[in-house]
């Protein structure tokens, strides 16, 4: 019983002296009480402040001021520059094929024969007919010359007679001219037997054999020719934003590049050198034609193509790395590394990226850091160190040397 009432008593004397020392624990401090030190010692250890974050490691560039060029995106369809489909312009057979699918031909090359004999035959018979109508004219002439003397020498021939002599030389004149025009329509006719290639280019499958009979009336395609060098890309593109460069509707000139779907591989270099004269009202879209001269044959008709066109060039405009440009829920931002190497948060405002920079049409300037490697840890004015950067000696701050603690014993 003693023993318990001695702990009671210790008890009672001590709590309420460590509450006191809790609360009162600054002014115990100066006091330095000796029996107050543990108390304020567990306090203070209790509501110490958290040491400093350490600094993030990052890696910056510079925002530079250069010329960038201006591009419009989009899907092409490519088209053969002119396509030919090859048809018999008379009726006959064909007796011969004169080439091979997927040759390439030069225009007026001959690719088919049709029987040229009844064609030959009509020639030579006009070229009767003329003979005989200029014989007649010779004839005629020669009257008409002997009618003239005469009456000139009042010879007993009415004018009439002359007259008469004169109309029917000049009938024979004009039977000759007409003969002379369809020896040449003969001839034309003739010259259809022998099918040419209209224009240079490559053929595809042949869709008519030899020994095949053909028809002008009811044309059927032997061939189709497209011509590959140069050719054609029609472009879609949304007709506000073509409204916004330079190019104007009707013929144009603009720089463009043609690439694969991935636009990593440039196929072919043109230039745009039409813009439709319409929009089309469902699509808000409008079509732009460009050329390219396809040496390499990397373009084929039917196929798509991305084209990068450049509409404008934006001269000492601020760029930075792509990949230090983030997307947050109102809108683009970059981690600027400010001269005190703190961290600030800048929106910004992006016009383009192309060729991993992006070009800042807002929100930064000339020179400045921005983050672009360990910006996840980032937020506004945390301490970052610059990986690569050489280190500034800083002042380091003297410690004082805390008075001596007073020991209970």
């Amino acid at each position: 019983m003693r023993r318990a009432a001695k702990l009671l008593i210790i008890a009672l004397v001590v709590l309420p002296g460590g509450t006191a020392a809790y609360y009162f624990r600054n002014d115990l401090n100066d006091l330095k009480l000796p029996f107050a030190l543990p108390f304020m010692q567990a306090a203070e250890a209790e509501h110490a402040a958290p040491p400093p974050r350490p600094p993030v490691a990052v890696k910056v560039a510079a925002a530079k001021a250069e010329d960038v060029p201006i591009y419009l995106t989009g899907i092409g369809t490519i088209q053969a520059y002119n396509t030919v489909n090859l048809q018999s312009r008379v009726d006959g057979e064909i007796v011969q094929i004169l080439f091979q699918e997927g040759q390439d031909v030069k225009q007026g090359d001959i690719l088919a024969v049709i029987d040229p004999r009844p064609f030959q035959a009509q020639l030579d018979q006009q070229v009767a007919v003329r003979q005989k109508d200029q014989a007649l004219l010779d004839g005629a002439q020669i009257d008409m010359e002997r009618y003239d003397a005469l009456i000139q020498k009042a010879a007993a021939i009415s004018r009439q007679v002359v007259d008469q002599q004169h109309a029917l030389v000049e009938q024979y004149k004009a039977q000759v001219r007409n003969d002379e025009a369809q020896i040449e329509y003969a001839r034309t006719q003739l010259g259809f037997t022998n099918v040419r290639a209209p224009i240079s280019g490559r053929l595809g499958i042949r869709q008519v054999d030899q020994g095949n009979y053909v028809r002008a009336v009811s044309p059927t395609t032997i061939v189709t020719i497209t011509q590959l060098q140069p050719i054609s890309v029609i472009f879609t593109l949304a007709a506000v934003a073509v409204g916004q460069t330079r190019l104007n509707l009707g013929q144009t000139e603009a720089p463009v590049v043609a690439l694969t779907a991935d636009n990593t591989t440039e196929l072919d270099k043109g230039m745009i050198t039409l813009v439709d004269n319409q929009v089309d009202q469902a699509s808000g879209t409008i079509k732009l034609k460009a050329t390219f001269p396809n040496k390499a044959l990397k373009l084929w008709p039917g196929n798509f193509a991305n084209g990068r066109i450049t509409v404008d060039t934006r001269k000492n405009a601020i760029t930075a790395p792509a990949i230090a440009v983030r997307h947050g829920p109102r809108g683009d931002f970059v981690w600027v590394a400010k001269a005190d190497d703190t961290a600030a948060f800048r929106p910004v405002t992006v016009g383009q990226i192309f060729d991993g920079r992006a070009l800042i049409d807002r929100g930064l300037a000339k020179g400045e850091r921005v983050v672009t490697d360990g910006y996840y840890r980032l937020e506004n004015g945390a301490r970052v160190t610059i990986e690569g950067a050489t280190p500034t000696a800083k002042a380091q701050p003297t410690t004082q040397p805390r008075p001596a603690e007073l020991r209970v014993d």
